[in-house]
């Protein structure tokens, strides 16, 4: 007899996640979970099959009206037997009632449509070893350890649809990455993240108050992995940030389409370089 059965993850399940989310090629943060699991436990479910995990979703709520949908995967062995369709439905049903993102890889889009999904842009990673870029004089580059988180999360703020402390604060928190800020005269112009990976580390969130700034940062970020490969995730709206990839030598290696369910919130997306993550946003 099969039985089939959909539950809140825990913990283990959680690292089981980043494994999944590896072996599909999308390159998750090594200690990523760490972060994602404490910012909404209920938002992580997995369907077993006679008692093995065999697919899962994740349905983050975030304040009273957003949420975020993302690791949508079924194991190969069960794909097409409608176990993740069931997930789908209790992720959906998880986040009635709010405006909810996500980032869909091409072959699922049109599936998403269906569910009422509309495109917003395409998130395209770049990746490389970037040209090293100097700082602008009128800048600073600290640790944004050191910023006050108050004013760290409202900057945050602007680039996201809803508040997100718990979650950036152990972002930035983690003893495996590094997160600058760029400072002019105590007013902050720019905030980034680099986390280790299977593949190249990625940098997310990137957010700069102009092109230049977002290279310093980028350049600040590089340093800490010499020589070695970086990848960011760029909405492709933001032509500037395009164009920064491409002079410093970063090329185009995967896409996924950003959508939502509702209108698109509203934030500073002249200024969001590269998105936080395409698992929540």
């Amino acid at each position: 007899m099969v039985t089939f059965e959909i539950v809140t993850a825990n913990a283990d399940y959680i690292e089981q996640l980043g494994t999944w989310a590896d072996e599909e090629g999308w390159n998750p943060g090594k200690s990523d979970r760490h972060s994602f699991f404490p910012t909404d436990p209920g938002g992580f479910i997995f369907g077993r099959l006679n008692g093995e995990a065999v697919a899962s979703v994740s349905a983050v709520r975030y304040g009273t009206d957003f949420g975020f949908i993302g690791f949508y995967i079924a194991r190969p062995a069960v794909r097409g037997q409608g176990y993740g369709i069931q997930l789908w439905r209790a992720a959906m049903a998880r986040l009635t009632g709010r405006n909810v993102g996500l980032d869909g890889v091409i072959e699922q889009q049109e599936n998403y449509r269906k569910s009422g999904f509309r495109k917003a842009w395409n998130n395209v990673r770049y990746e490389g070893v970037p040209a090293a870029i100097g700082i602008p004089d009128d800048i600073t580059l600290i640790d944004a350890r050191k910023v006050s988180f108050d004013q760290l999360a409202a900057y945050d703020r602007r680039f996201f649809p809803a508040e997100r402390d718990a979650f950036l604060a152990s972002w930035i928190g983690l003893p495996d990455r590094t997160s600058l800020a760029a400072v002019h005269d105590g007013e902050l112009r720019g905030f980034a993240a680099i986390r280790p990976c299977s593949g190249a580390s990625r940098v997310g969130p990137l957010y700069a108050s102009s092109p230049e700034v977002a290279a310093a940062l980028l350049s600040g970020l590089a340093a800490t992995v010499p020589g070695a490969p970086v990848a960011i995730d760029i909405p492709d709206i933001n032509a500037p940030s395009v164009r920064l990839a491409e002079e410093l030598g970063l090329a185009p290696s995967f896409e996924a389409a950003r959508m939502y369910t509702g209108p698109v919130p509203e934030m500073d997306l002249p200024g969001m370089y590269a998105v936080t993550s395409l698992e929540l946003g």
